[in-house]
């Protein structure tokens, strides 16, 4: 069964505080939601990985048939809304935005641990994870619905390349501010629900987040903040700036705040960290603003931040096409302003299955 927690304590004993501090953490990525005036959502995250995450944005139509990739037993379906996506090693749906304005974002969590494999219930790759959720749902409260009834099972497996499992905790955000973490601890999926879950980073698992938070809230952020990469701190920061920042009715201003909060979350380029590996540089930044349907990439590497206006797409399953942003090796193709024309149309890449 399905553990939601709606409300997440708000103190934690100061022994947990100082263990949770001092343990050694996998680390990897920032999300980070601003609830503005005028009902004004933006959701940005950073993508911390040591090599090429070889990604690229693809535009999906609706009416796309999907399976999830998991054995024979695995859930297949048609897509109900179209989306814009970026791809993890184009095996993948790593973050992205439905037409209908939610978004999802896959973030490292070493701490998962996913269900041991059923015969007797439906298998989805992870791969297709947060793909599942664009398909599906128009909201988060629809997607956490249907979650919490267990339609099936993930399974993981290796990161391309690498001899170790995949292992991700799930975001989502949509246009009225609503937001759900989706974990998998102790092979029990977990969700925490509601606009309060603005922020989240990597390990430890989101409770343990919270708790560490509660204790930075304490002190004040204009007092002190916790300034390393680790994934507490960066949890910490963005917590406190993306409520921080003015409620501007001006949507460039807002844009500037939270592209500003997520830079300020970001690792420097080149830096990672041998005694925890997982500290990596930030690779890209996506930024959604739900209200205007805009999704905006910034790659390291490249000048130029770009964005795809999602209302000049052509989502219809009957005249709409698959189309590729071809980024380049490290994401170092530049583009600029608002780039839907320079998408190409392309076969749609394959999921990574069991």
């Amino acid at each position: 069964m399905s553990h939601r927690i709606r409300l997440a304590p708000c103190l934690a004993l100061l022994a947990t505080v100082a263990a949770a501090l001092a343990a050694p953490r996998a680390d990897a990525c920032t999300r980070a939601v601003y609830l503005g005036d005028n009902g004004d959502v933006i959701t940005a995250r950073s993508m911390d990985w040591k090599n090429d995450v070889a990604s690229n944005l693809w535009i999906f139509p609706r009416g796309m048939q999907r399976s999830g990739e998991g054995g024979p037993n695995t859930p297949k379906w048609t897509s109900k809304y179209g989306s814009i996506i970026t791809s993890g090693y184009d095996v993948s749906t790593t973050d992205g935005v439905n037409e209908a304005g939610l978004s999802a974002q896959l973030l490292w969590l070493v701490e998962s641990q996913y269900p041991a494999f059923r015969k007797d219930k439906p298998a989805l790759s992870i791969a297709l994870w947060a793909q599942y959720v664009l398909d599906q749902y128009a909201t988060v409260a629809e997607a956490v619905a249907a979650l919490e009834k267990e339609p099936f099972f993930i399974v993981t497996d290796n990161v391309p390349g690498e001899e170790r499992l995949t292992t991700l905790h799930l975001s989502m955000s949509d246009a009225t501010g609503d937001s759900a973490i989706v974990e998998y601890i102790g092979g029990k999926q977990v969700i925490h629900h509601g606009r309060q879950y603005q922020v989240m980073t990597n390990s430890p698992i989101f409770n343990e987040q919270l708790a560490l938070n509660a204790y930075w809230k304490a002190i004040g952020g204009t007092t002190m903040l916790p300034g390393t990469n680790r994934s507490a701190d960066r949890f910490a920061r963005a917590s406190f700036y993306i409520n921080a920042i003015p409620k501007s009715e001006d949507p460039v201003i807002a844009l500037a705040s939270v592209f500003s909060v997520i830079r300020n979350a970001s690792v420097p380029y080149g830096l990672n960290t041998e005694e925890e590996p997982n500290i990596s540089s930030t690779r890209w930044r996506t930024v959604v603003d739900h209200k205007r349907k805009l999704y905006f990439f910034e790659s390291a590497l490249t000048p130029n931040t770009f964005w795809v206006d999602l209302k000049r797409v052509d989502f219809s399953a009957q005249t709409g096409k698959v189309l590729k942003l071809d980024l380049g090796p490290n994401q170092r193709n530049v583009f600029a302003g608002e780039s839907l024309d320079r998408f190409v149309p392309s076969e749609p890449f394959k999921f990574l299955g069991i």
